[in-house]
């Protein structure tokens, strides 16, 4: 692992791409713990790698208090999931940002029709809406479409992994979901299931499932930019050539790293280290 570079020597494909999760499921860290781990994340070797800290805004008192007003403003994200009423997150938002201690970067909740009702500045700080899947994906897509259209700093969410309501999307699923936002020009944030760098079955905090890999991700969107249809992007979603999927990452070039990161600028994840270190493992933050 290296400990001794300069932070602006990482690559541009990982920079501030893994947004720590720690306090939702399956890790549920305590958000003292969150905040302390945090504060070492971004001291650590890997910094300019992590995004914020993702907190509901349930706990914005608690939080408050943990932000240390000698320190640098905690960066964080409020997020609630689909389903949930979402009328505390504007004033959340809204009551974190006249304070100094605590800087939010985005804000996340669920798509549903009246999502512009819920007082979001949405002009002035990012918002990601998690889109449903089926029929009502496209409706919200379109929606954010026109919503950035209308100068709204917004984009879409899609959780890859899952939960008791959500069953794991398999590879055409999130192949399509990807054709259409890169489709759409729309930014996307990931959520979930992505905790390793290649596709496959993992045993994550003692729970063993499918997981897409995260090169896997980057490649198929690099598939659906240079317009490669349904069949290719989900192969690439498929492929567990782990020697294949580096080299591949490696001959992207810079053009389609930033076309890459235009369109995905972010994911959570309940570890940020675990991706970290993969990627470290197998030569990509060289």
């Amino acid at each position: 692992m290296r400990r001794d570079r300069d932070p602006g020597t990482f690559p541009a494909l990982w920079s501030g791409l893994f947004d720590d999760a720690a306090v939702y499921p399956p890790a549920y860290v305590p958000l003292h713990d969150a905040v302390a781990a945090y504060r070492a994340h971004r001291q650590a070797w890997y910094a300019p790698l992590v995004g914020p800290l993702l907190v509901p805004p349930s706990r914005c008192v608690e939080l408050f208090r943990l932000a240390d007003p000698d320190d640098a403003p905690l960066r964080v994200g409020l997020t609630i999931r689909p389903g949930i009423h979402p009328e505390l997150l504007g004033m959340a938002a809204a009551g974190l940002a006249a304070t100094k201690r605590i800087g939010v970067s985005i804000v996340e909740l669920g798509w549903h029709p009246e999502w512009r009702e819920v007082g979001l500045d949405v002009a002035a700080v990012p918002t990601a809406l998690e889109v449903p899947r089926g029929p009502a994906q496209s409706t919200a897509l379109a929606d954010i479409r026109r919503a950035r259209d209308e100068g709204a700093r917004v984009g879409a969410k899609f959780r890859t992994g899952t939960t008791p309501n959500w069953a794991w999307p398999d590879e055409a699923e999130l192949a399509d979901f990807l054709l259409d936002v890169v489709q759409r020009r729309l930014p996307f944030k990931l959520t979930g299931g992505l905790h390793h760098a290649v596709r496959g079955r993992y045993t994550t905090l003692g729970e063993e499932g499918e997981n897409h890999g995260l090169l896997n991700v980057v490649l198929a969107i690099a598939a659906a930019l240079a317009e490669a249809n349904e069949s290719v992007v989900t192969s690439v979603l498929e492929d567990r050539d782990t020697d294949r999927l580096v080299a591949r990452v490696q001959a992207l070039s810079d053009d389609q790293v930033a076309s890459i990161r235009d369109r995905f600028v972010a994911y959570a994840v309940c570890a940020v280290t675990d991706p970290i270190n993969e990627l470290n493992s197998l030569g990509l933050l060289d």
